[in-house]
């Protein structure tokens, strides 16, 4: 297995390149922004790509998505209670923001909690993790978990977007860092990679939470 990424856009998003190295398949995930360095990256890897795995919608997720396809021609799999930024409020976002943004075609096939996805040998459970975004999944196997914009390295993701949901959000980082093994590595949507264990250990939020509940 290799694990290649770029970090784009003004909201320096991860942009992963997961690929099979039995097989040369790959697949990417959350291509956020600067599409052509995102297109370069899969052409210069060599590989053949099988689809665009979304953690989430927002649009520092998805930017990329319409050059991606315009290249590969590759199906979008995405949870459909992030539909809504999907189709609209990504877009109505980059107004706000004043950026560019080009709406992506899709999504092709729906994600759902415990759903096993491939890329060529490699196999990845799907876990819905509200909070965040209300669709936000995580992609976990072979001991790496790409969470998207669920724990960060000393954070967690914001909920004070709309659609967010607070409540959500602290059931979903006790379910993920309570199924997942200490020594998976995370990949998150921004900032470094880390550990469960790490964050259990040192994540503020986190050990804030637990003396709330040991309360």
């Amino acid at each position: 297995m290799k694990i290649d990424h770029r970090t784009v856009g003004v909201f320096e998003e991860n942009c992963y390149l997961l690929t099979d190295d039995a097989t040369n398949r790959a697949v990417l995930i959350d291509p956020g922004d600067e599409g052509d360095r995102i297109v370069e990256m899969v052409a210069e890897a060599g590989v053949a790509l099988d689809a665009i795995w979304l953690t989430h919608a927002h649009i520092d997720h998805i930017g990329a998505v319409a050059a991606v396809q315009r290249r590969f021609d590759v199906p979008v799999h995405l949870h459909p209670l992030d539909l809504p930024y999907y189709t609209r409020l990504s877009a109505q976002a980059a107004e706000i923001y004043g950026i560019e943004f080009e709406q992506p075609e899709g999504p092709d096939a729906e994600l759902a909690d415990g759903q096993e996805l491939s890329c060529g040998t490699l196999r990845f459970r799907v876990m819905h993790v509200p909070g965040h975004a209300p669709g936000l999944v995580a992609f976990t196997g072979h001991g790496v978990s790409f969470g998207g914009d669920l724990l960060f390295a000393g954070s967690i993701g914001r909920t004070d977007l709309p659609l967010g949901n607070p409540a959500d959000m602290t059931a979903s980082l006790a379910r993920y860092t309570g199924e997942l093994a200490d020594d998976v590595v995370v990949y998150p949507g921004h900032g470094p990679s880390t550990s469960i264990g790490r964050e259990k250990r040192t994540n503020p939020f986190l050990l804030g939470a637990a003396r709330l509940i040991r309360r």
